[in-house]
């Protein structure tokens, strides 16, 4: 009898030490595993801070990435590659962000270049169409509540600020295309868009994509925000938006710096009005370089990927629109 419980504690001891021995080897392999993560490029290498994250998406935090992932789940796209649902909206959100080429991606995520492409035809107007209800356009009790105080001595009535931007494209070999989209101004082929401000600094419109040659005033009027405008609405843009009589038609006014041309001087009380319209209407050109840190809108879109312009351009608008707005010290003035 002593000799079995001998042997009993014996083997009680060994199945101790075993079991101590299994679990610090469990504890080392999950070390292993959380390590290997961490040096393979990943969502899991990059969420770990907010400055990594805005970095490679564009998105201010985690909980902004996991909600719009949640909606994203809601979609019929089909994940490819092996790819968790994290690695593709984080991939995809990179190419819109930082303007990545494909075969960068593919290396860095570890897939075949063809996937890739696949991924972002079918990811990309998916998430254009899950934030584009970001960019709304609001109504004027809704403009006139959150109205910063520099527009309000001259400038009570502004419901929207406008202006247009232009993204590089690659150089076509069609001839006509060429001549369409040629830009004047930036003596390059570019696609041209219509951008709206509210007095707040959120983007309220976002017009489809046109030649870099088209007019402001043409795309003023054909890209459908006369039918946003309602009787009583003041606009305000730049000497080149040449369409006063075309808003006046709806009941809308527009307010333009005065034209020095064919005149002496101009009346000290127009200086002083053209003045105050520059300083509140720069407000648009800070939107539009808020929206330019997007580096993907810096670079020269190729032309296999133009017809996605309008989504990404999307994207990074309603992602935007996320952000802390730029009209923030016009608050406080």
């Amino acid at each position: 009898m002593d000799q079995l419980t001998l042997q009993y504690n014996q083997l009680s001891d060994d199945y101790k030490a075993l079991k101590s021995e299994l679990d610090a080897t469990q504890e080392e392999n999950k070390h292993l595993k959380e390590q290997l993560k961490q040096s393979k490029f990943g969502f899991d290498s990059v969420k770990d801070t907010n400055a990594k994250l805005n970095f490679f998406t564009g998105l201010q935090s985690l909980h902004v990435f996991m909600w719009l992932l949640d909606i994203v789940k809601r979609s019929t796209l089909v994940l490819k590659g092996g790819l968790s649902w994290e690695n593709h909206l984080l991939l995809v959100l990179m190419k819109v962000r930082l303007g990545l080429t494909n075969r960068d991606l593919a290396y860095r995520f570890e897939l075949p270049f063809s996937t890739v492409s696949k991924v972002l035809r079918d990811w990309i107007p998916m998430l254009s169409s899950i934030v584009k209800p970001l960019i709304m356009w609001p109504s004027k009790d809704a403009v006139r509540a959150n109205m910063a105080k520099c527009f309000k001595p001259k400038f009570r009535n502004c419901h929207c600020i406008i202006d247009c931007t232009e993204i590089f494209i690659e150089r076509t070999y069609n001839l006509k295309a060429r001549a369409e989209t040629w830009s004047n101004y930036k003596h390059q082929n570019t696609i041209k868009y219509l951008i709206g401000i509210t007095p707040a600094g959120a983007i309220s419109f976002l017009s489809s994509g046109w030649g870099g040659r088209a007019s402001d005033k043409v795309i003023t009027l054909d890209s459908g925000f006369l039918d946003k405008l309602e009787h009583g609405d003041e606009i305000l843009a730049d000497r080149g938006f040449l369409v006063r009589e075309d808003l006046a038609s709806v009941g809308a006014t527009l307010r333009i710096p005065s034209f020095t041309k064919g005149k002496s001087q101009l009346p000290g009380s127009s200086v002083d009005t053209s003045r105050q319209l520059s300083r509140v209407r720069i407000h648009v050109e800070r939107v539009i370089g808020q929206l330019k840190t997007f580096p993907i809108l810096n670079t020269v879109i190729p032309i296999s990927q133009v017809d996605m312009l309008d989504d990404i351009l999307t994207i990074c608008a309603g992602l935007t629109n996320l952000r802390r707005t730029v009209v923030a010290r016009c608050f406080q003035q």
